[in-house]
């Protein structure tokens, strides 16, 4: 089941898809960072943003979604902001998929439908929910109840958003599951996807048709004013942080005797004398080989040709104590090895794999060691656990005065700790403009952190080096999303401008070519006419496959090359206005593929889960439809600038 989610997730549907099927607000405590918005229900009738069947869909209620849908999306890109969320198109998702959910619940309730989702399958789903699970991994009321009023969420409500999650799955999911096409179809679609396909791509760049005059500074300044966002730079931000380590402690009390002595007595056991032996043993099945072995290395013989002449192997073991062997065989193979001569056979013993024959090879004896004698290593080990402990004391009386109110400063001056302000970065650690300046190692884990506090002065307490190395860090300036001074800029505004100004007899030249083309003119012989120089035309010469594996990356010429028919042309208009791309197709090689051929079944998956897809997108609408759905545009649109700050 969730591989077909996640296998809806790569779809044009399948955003929405996961929010229908995972739940809007059950999402964030499947396994994400819950400290986003608390949630709350619809409001009314003035604000209704959708009207499903008899359910309404308030705007506090979307507006609420889509603050947990960016918490959700900032787990892979923790800089997006709603404006750049409601720009690509996450607003519409969010909608559809409040659409959605209402729909299904509404359908599958009425009678002629009769379905339903159960207490106990919500108390399940909840269950297996990370979030409220204990230090023993399994659900704990108790961290249910805390989180719940934590978020502002209800019981009820929580449970109604599983319960539209689960219906979902139970109404779209088998919809999908099991699609397949004919043979006929599968070849067909196998011998597109082994298509090749060339032709050329040729620029036809704004700045060749660019005027020779120079702008004024006037010009720049009116057209830098008018395409401001185009030079925006990234929200900046400047971090102040103070590291703390155990240098920066103060009077931390070194080991009393008492301590001493105790450490001393709880490891008596490594400070005890030791003897470790080393021996070569030949294991047999019987009592009787075991002595019949014995008594002819007794007589002279080696133990390892005794051993050979048997069949069997002599090993010979490492160093070993007592206790050791003890555990890895028996305590009568110990007694025989212990008990032992050094050169000497030990008596044959019995052990987990026989009867042992057994020669001492070696006795080392380890003496052990007084209070005296340990005393330093003892001290060395005390002192550094008392300095891990008061490390983690400091970090905690810190993190309490940052609770209290007191400001980074005033914390970093009453512990001695010097704090470093760094220059305005961006999210990825970069200062513009500065490409020689490199993340500090220390401020780099900061960094998430840092751009997710809401403002300046929200003081924090962080660990670099688990047990060893603290920081206590804040935001220090916020500096807002916008353009620099024209000054900063001023060749690339004049560079844009005179592309700007060239654009619109690009845009004729590039025409005069379509039309030439459209008259079989040979595309050389076209732009010959135009009289300007161009840059060269590229070739391109690609099988459909290569294309396919440029996913989801795949440059806009080629896409489109690949749903043009032979032996046409069309245009392209370049970003920002550079200019346009005459994109020609001059022939199209089918694949050849047999029925028995691996890619073949490769084709009939992908035809079957495209299908899936189709059947659960169909039925999807036919369930709205059967329902009903009313759209509040205005109100929708309102929220749509509300969530753009007002723009």
């Amino acid at each position: 089941m969730l591989g077909f989610i996640r296998s809806l997730t790569k779809s044009r549907i399948g955003v929405a898809f996961a929010l229908v099927f995972l739940g809007l607000i059950a999402l964030s405590f499947a396994g994400a960072d819950i400290s986003g918005a608390k949630f709350g229900g619809g409001g009314g009738n003035a604000d209704r943003a959708v009207t499903v069947g008899s359910t309404h869909i308030g705007t506090i209620e979307v507006q609420k979604a889509m603050s947990n849908a960016l918490e959700n999306a900032r787990a892979d890109s923790p800089t997006v902001t709603m404006k750049d969320f409601v720009a690509q198109g996450a607003l519409e998702q969010v909608v559809d998929s409040l659409i959605d959910r209402a729909a299904l619940m509404e359908w599958a309730r009425l009678s002629s439908v009769g379905m339903g989702v159960s207490s106990r399958l919500v108390d399940s789903e909840i269950a297996k929910m990370s979030a409220f699970q204990g230090a023993d991994g399994k659900f704990s009321q108790a961290a249910y109840k805390a989180l719940l009023g934590q978020k502002g969420i209800s019981d009820a409500l929580l449970r109604d958003d599983v319960a539209k999650g689960l219906m979902a799955r139970q109404v779209l999911i088998p919809a999908g599951i099991g699609s397949t096409m004919p043979q006929s179809v599968v070849l067909r679609y196998a011998a597109v996807l082994k298509e090749t396909r060339e032709g050329v791509v040729q620029l036809v760049p704004s700045s060749a048709f660019a005027p020779k005059t120079p702008p004024t500074d006037a010009d720049l300044a009116a057209f830098y004013k008018a395409n401001g966002a185009r030079y925006q730079r990234p929200e900046r931000r400047t971090i102040r942080y103070a590291i703390f380590d155990e240098t920066s402690l103060r009077n931390v009390p070194a080991p009393s005797d008492a301590e001493i002595a105790a450490r001393y007595k709880l490891n008596a056991a490594t400070y005890a004398p030791t003897e470790t032996r080393t021996f070569t043993q030949v294991i047999v099945p019987t009592e009787a080989a075991a002595k019949a072995l014995s008594a002819e290395i007794a007589g002279g013989k080696s133990i390892d040709a005794a051993a050979a002449a048997k069949g069997l192997t002599a090993r010979k073991i490492a160093a070993i104590t007592r206790a050791n062997l003890v555990s890895q065989d028996s305590t009568a193979v110990a007694d025989a090895v212990f008990g032992a001569a050094q050169g000497k056979l030990a008596q044959p013993a019995k052990g987990a794999l026989g009867w042992y024959v057994i020669r001492l090879d070696g006795v080392t004896a380890v003496p052990g060691k007084s209070l005296d004698q340990a005393r330093a290593e003892i001290v060395t080990a005390i002192s550094a656990e008392k300095r891990k402990i008061a490390l983690a004391d400091l970090s905690a009386k810190f993190d309490d005065a940052f609770g209290s109110g007191t400001g980074l400063a005033d914390v970093a001056k009453s512990a001695g700790l010097t704090v470093i302000t760094t220059d305005p970065l961006e999210a990825n650690g970069t200062v513009p403009g500065r490409p020689d300046i490199k993340p500090n190692a220390d401020v780099t884990p900061l960094l998430q952190a840092a751009f997710g506090m809401e403002r300046e002065g929200q003081p924090q307490v962080a660990e670099l080096k688990a047990g060893e190395r603290y920081v206590i860090f804040d935001i220090g300036q916020i500096t807002p999303a916008a353009p620099p001074p024209l000054a900063e800029v001023k060749d690339k505004v004049a560079a844009d401008l005179q592309t700007s100004r060239g654009y619109g007899a690009a845009k004729a030249a590039t025409d005069k070519v379509m039309a030439a083309l459209a008259r079989k003119v040979p595309l050389a012989e076209a732009l010959k006419t135009l009289g300007v120089a161009l840059p060269p035309a590229q070739s391109v010469n690609i099988p459909r496959e290569q294309l396919n594996a440029m996913q989801p990356k795949i440059p806009a010429t080629l896409q489109l090359m690949f749903e043009m028919a032979q032996g046409t042309a069309k245009k392209l208009e370049a970003p920002d206005k550079a200019g346009f791309l005459v994109v020609v197709l001059n022939k199209v090689t089918p694949g050849a593929v047999k029925a028995d051929d691996p890619f073949v079944a490769r084709a009939r998956v992908e035809l079957g889960q495209l299908a899936g897809r189709e059947y659960v997108d169909e039925l999807r609408m036919a369930v709205r439809e059967a329902v009903g759905v009313k759209r509040n545009e205005p109100a929708i649109t309102a929220l749509r600038t509300q969530l753009n700050g007002g723009q």
